[in-house]
C-alpha cells in the first residue's frame, strides 16, 4: 500500500513485483492519493474474497494477509449490523468488525495476521500485526507517503529506513505523519493473569485440550492440508492431531539420505496410512547460489536462522509443486515447553524471562523463516502451538513440568502418552539441519551472510547480529549479560569468522572421508516394526 500526494503507479508495480511469490493472484486498487494491492492466496471463499476489500459504504479499503479462524463466531455477532454478506470470507468479517468496534476489534481476532485499513476520505491507515507476530507487517515513509507491505525487500527500492510494526500492536499512521503504534496484547507479561498450574495431570490435560484446539481450527478448510514432518516429537504430534481432525492431509520431510529423521518419519507415516512427499538433499546440494537465495528470500538477521531457511527453501518450493496451499508446523513448541537446554542452565530464577524473550523475538526469528521461505513459495503455513491461549497456558506452567529427569517437553509427551508412539514420545531432540549435516555445509558460506545482507539492502531495516543462543553460551547463561551484549547487534569478528570457517571446512573434510567409505556399504532398512534407538 502506498498512501499520500500524488503516488507512483509505476513504482508501486514495481515494489509489488518483489511480492509475487506470496500468492497466486494480483489485485490492485489505483486512485488519488492511495495505491493498494495484494498479491492473494486464495484459501479462504476463493472466490468472492478479492482485494483490496472494500467496506460497503465504499469509506474504507482492506489489504490483508493471513486468517482469523474464528471468523464464523464474529460473523454470527456482526450479523445485526452489518447487511447481507457479499462473501464467506474472514476478510470481509474483518473489515466490517473493524467498521463496527473500531481499533477493538483486533483484540477479538484469534488468528494469525496482518494488515492495513486506509480510510479515502483522510488519507489515514490503520497498521494490525497478529499477537505473536506470526504474519509480517513493514512500513516507510518517503516523499509525504506511507507505504506498506508484509516483506522488508518490497520497501528496500522505497531508500527509506524500514521500520517493523511489532507483535501485537496496532495503531494509526495520520496523514504526513508516522504509524503511532500501541500494544493490545502484552507478550512480557504472558500468564500473569491467572494462576499456575502446578499439578502434572491437571497441566498434561489442560495442554492437550489447548493443542488439539488449536489444530482444529487451523485445518477447518476444504483444502488438503500438509504437515512439516521432522520425525521428532512435536511435528509427530501434529501431524496425529491433523489426521484425527482432517483426513485430507500429506506430510512432508527434508533431510539427507541417511538423515534419522526420514526413518522416524517414514515409519510414522507408514503407521499412519499418511501421503508422504520427501524431499532428500545432500550436504553437495548446498551452493553459494542457494545461501544467496535463502538469504534474499528471508530477510533474516541471526546467522542460525539463516542457515535453518537453507533448508526450508527447498522444502516448501516442493510442498508448493504437489499443489498444498496449507501446511502446519510444529514450530514454537521448543520455546514454550523448554525445548532446548539454555531454559534449565540459566537457572530457575531467569527461566521465566528466557522464556519470554525467546517468545518476543519469534516475530524476528523462527517464524520469519517459516513465513517468508513459505510464502515465498505460495504457501501458507501455520503454526498451532503459537495459538495466543496455548502460549499463555504455557507461561502458566513451572519450568519443572517442562524439563524433569532430563527430558524436554516432558509435559508435552505425558500429555500425549496414549496415541504417541514410544519411539516417537522417547526420541530426544534432533534439530533437522544440525543431524543432517547440512549444517555445517551451510557454515562454510557464513562469512558472506552479513555482505549479502547488505547487497539486498536490508540493512535499512536491521543488520545481521550475532545468535542470541551463543552469546547466552559465551555469558555463562548469565541471562542480564546476554541480553545486554544482543541489545549493542555485533557482529561476529573477523577472527571468529576465521575460526568458525576452519572448523567447518574439517567437519565437511571428515563427513567426505565418512560418506567415500559409506558407499561400500550396503544401505541398511528404515526402522520397522521394532523400537528405533533414539538419535544423539
Amino acid at each position: 500500500m502506498a498512501a499520500g500526494p500524488d503516488p507512483d503507479r509505476a513504482e508501486f508495480q514495481h515494489l509489488m513485483e518483489y511480492l509475487a511469490g506470496r500468492g497466486e493472484v494480483e489485485e490492485m486498487l489505483a486512485e488519488d492519493g492511495l495505491l493498494a494491492g495484494v498479491h492473494r492466496l486464495r484459501i479462504v471463499d476463493r472466490q468472492r474474497a478479492v482485494q483490496p476489500w472494500r467496506s460497503r459504504d465504499g469509506r474504507l479499503v482492506l489489504c490483508y494477509n493471513g486468517e482469523v479462524f474464528n471468523h464464523r463466531q464474529l460473523r454470527a455477532e456482526l450479523a445485526a449490523g452489518c447487511g447481507p454478506a457479499r462473501s464467506e470470507s474472514d476478510t470481509e468479517v474483518v473489515l466490517e468488525a473493524f467498521r463496527q468496534w473500531g481499533p477493538e476489534a483486533v483484540g477479538r481476532f484469534r488468528g494469525e495476521f496482518a494488515f492495513a485499513i486506509a480510510e479515502r476520505d483522510t488519507g489515514d491507515v490503520y497498521l494490525a500485526r497478529d499477537p505473536l507476530g506470526v504474519k509480517p507487517l513493514y512500513w516507510s515513509r518517503a516523499r509525504g507517503r506511507l507505504y506498506v507491505a508484509s516483506e522488508a525487500k518490497a520497501l528496500v527500492p522505497v531508500g527509506a529506513a524500514i521500520r517493523e510494526v511489532p507483535p501485537g500492536h496496532h495503531g494509526w499512521s495520520r496523514r504526513q505523519g508516522e504509524p503511532v503504534l500501541s500494544p493490545y496484547a502484552d507478550l512480557n507479561r504472558l500468564g500473569e493473569s491467572q494462576p499456575r498450574v502446578d499439578d502434572p495431570d491437571e497441566a498434561a490435560k489442560l495442554v492437550r485440550a489447548a493443542i488439539e484446539d488449536s489444530i482444529r481450527v487451523r485445518v477447518d478448510t476444504d483444502l488438503t492440508v500438509g504437515v512439516i514432518l521432522s520425525g521428532g516429537l512435536d511435528s509427530s504430534l501434529t501431524l496425529l492431531t491433523v489426521r484425527e481432525a482432517h483426513p485430507d492431509c500429506v506430510a512432508f520431510t527434508v533431510g539427507t539420505p541417511d538423515s534419522p529423521d526420514l526413518a522416524y518419519a517414514r515409519r510414522l507415516t507408514a503407521e499412519l496410512d499418511v501421503p508422504h512427499e520427501v524431499i532428500e538433499l545432500r550436504p553437495r546440494d548446498v551452493r553459494a547460489e542457494e545461501i544467496r537465495e535463502a538469504i534474499r528470500m528471508a530477510e533474516l538477521t541471526e546467522y542460525g536462522d539463516i542457515i535453518n531457511a537453507v533448508v526450508s527453501v527447498p522444502l516448501f518450493r516442493r510442498v508448493h509443486e504437489t499443489g498444498v496451499k496449507v501446511v502446519l508446523t510444529g514450530d514454537g513448541s521448543d520455546e514454550l515447553f523448554g525445548g532446548y537446554p539454555m531454559y534449565h542452565e540459566v537457572g530457575p530464577a531467569s527461566a521465566r524471562r528466557l522464556f519470554l524473550h525467546k517468545i518476543a523475538n519469534l516475530y524476528r526469528t523462527e517464524l520469519q523463516r517459516v513465513d517468508r521461505t513459505s510464502m515465498g513459495q505460495g504457501v501458507e503455513a501455520r503454526v498451532p502451538f503459537l495459538d495466543l491461549a496455548l502460549v499463555e497456558l504455557a507461561m502458566r506452567l513451572p519450568v519443572e513440568l517442562k524439563v524433569r529427569d532430563g527430558q524436554e517437553k516432558w509435559i508435552v509427551r505425558q500429555a500425549f502418552a496414549d496415541v504417541l508412539p514410544d519411539y516417537i514420545r522417547t526420541r530426544p531432540k534432533n534439530p533437522m539441519s544440525y543431524s543432517t549435516g547440512l549444517h555445517d555445509r551451510a557454515r562454510l558460506y557464513k562469512p558472506r551472510f552479513a555482505r549479502l545482507h547488505r547487497e539486498m539492502g536490508y540493512d535499512l531495516l536491521e543488520p545481521i547480529r550475532r545468535d542470541f543462543d551463543s552469546v547466552l553460551m559465551k555469558c555463562g547463561n548469565d541471562l542480564d549479560r546476554a541480553l545486554g551484549q544482543i541489545a549493542a547487534r555485533q557482529d561476529y569478528t573477523l577472527l571468529e569468522h576465521a575460526r568458525d570457517l576452519a572448523g567447518a571446512l574439517r567437519w565437511n573434510a571428515r563427513a567426505m572421508m565418512r560418506r567415500k567409505a559409506m558407499a561400500t556399504v550396503p544401505p541398511s532398512a528404515p526402522p520397522a516394526d521394532r523400537t528405533v534407538e533414539p538419535s544423539v
